[in-house]
């Protein structure tokens, strides 16, 4: 299979192998197994909305494989289904869940908050980063969830939510923000004072120290 060592092509830019633009040939490519090829099939996809069906299908694989290409392939369409996005956060594999994050982080939506707070207490560090990445693609809507959340939090996920808190810089986050320069934690303290900055808070908190 394409992904035997455990890496990806960056989701940027596509090899020029495959110069086709039938529909079946591209999604023959998309699941061939060979990266380059698969690559090269998303990004004419793309403009195939008559793929659509035969993308959506190849989530519900069962090889991995397929389903992480189907996601990709998705992720790079200009305005793709966002609802196939969030329930491939839920898919079995972790690869497929944090190709799903990348793509909502792009094509942010409400509807994906829920979901995303479960993966942003993930084990996996590099989920917890991606999934706090993408709740601040959604900005303010996510804020009142993410206030909840950081109470009882692991001190990687707190960190994380302090930098999405930060990032999306609504007033309602400045008390966890102060909290977090109380804390033991550079991380936190950096990511609260760029979040207090922000909101143009930074001076006043340096006065009062």
């Amino acid at each position: 299979m394409g992904r035997s060592e455990g890496k990806r092509p960056a989701c940027s830019t596509a090899p020029d192998e495959i110069m086709v633009e039938d529909p079946e040939a591209l999604m023959v490519a998309l699941t061939s197994g060979d990266d380059d090829r698969a690559e090269a099939s998303v990004i004419q996809l793309a403009a195939h909305s008559e793929a659509l069906p035969a993308i959506t299908s190849l989530l519900h694989s069962p090889e991995l494989d397929v389903r992480w290409w189907a996601v990709r392939a998705l992720a790079q369409m200009e305005s793709p289904p966002k609802d196939l996005l969030v329930r491939a956060l839920d898919d079995g594999s972790e690869e497929v869940r944090q190709c799903a994050i990348l793509a909502l982080a792009h094509h942010p939506t409400e509807t994906a908050i829920p979901s995303l707070l479960q993966l942003v207490t993930d084990p996996d560090a590099v989920t917890v980063n991606l999934a706090a990445t993408a709740l601040i693609a959604i900005g303010t809507p996510a804020v009142p969830a993410l206030l909840d959340l950081i109470e009882n939090a692991s001190h990687v996920v707190r960190i994380e939510i302090v930098r999405a808190l930060a990032s999306i810089g609504d007033p309602r986050a400045i008390p966890a923000l102060m909290n977090a320069l109380e804390q033991d934690s550079p991380a936190m303290h950096f990511w609260a004072e760029q979040g207090l900055d922000r909101l143009g808070l930074g001076m006043i908190y340096m006065k009062s120290k």
